[in-house]
């Protein structure tokens, strides 16, 4: 896939209302970088079903949010987040971070 396709495919899904948007303030001297993404927040069974928890991931191409790496800090339709993990995903054009939800 080339870079041209990953972001056509991104906009696209923009387009129908299928992304959320990421705001991503890299510093206080910086202006927040703008991105839409998938978003997904999944329930998951934790300790033999007594506990449900919450794995949450964006999937972006990779270059709209660009030397995005953990400990990073970055809202969610307004809703703070933590990056635990940023990795390629297949050819490198496109990336997923797992986050930690922030109170």
């Amino acid at each position: 896939m080339t870079i041209g396709m990953i972001e056509s495919i991104y906009a696209s899904a923009a387009s129908a209302g299928l992304l959320k948007e990421v705001v991503w303030i890299i510093d206080q001297a910086a202006r927040p970088m703008l991105a839409q993404v998938g978003f997904r927040a999944p329930d998951e069974n934790l300790l033999d079903g007594l506990a449900m928890g919450r794995d949450y991931t964006i999937t972006y191409p990779a270059s709209s949010l660009a030397g995005l790496k953990a400990r990073a800090r970055l809202s969610v339709d307004g809703q703070a987040y933590e990056v635990r993990e940023v990795r390629a995903v297949g050819d490198g054009l496109e990336c997923r971070a797992t986050l930690m939800r922030l109170s």
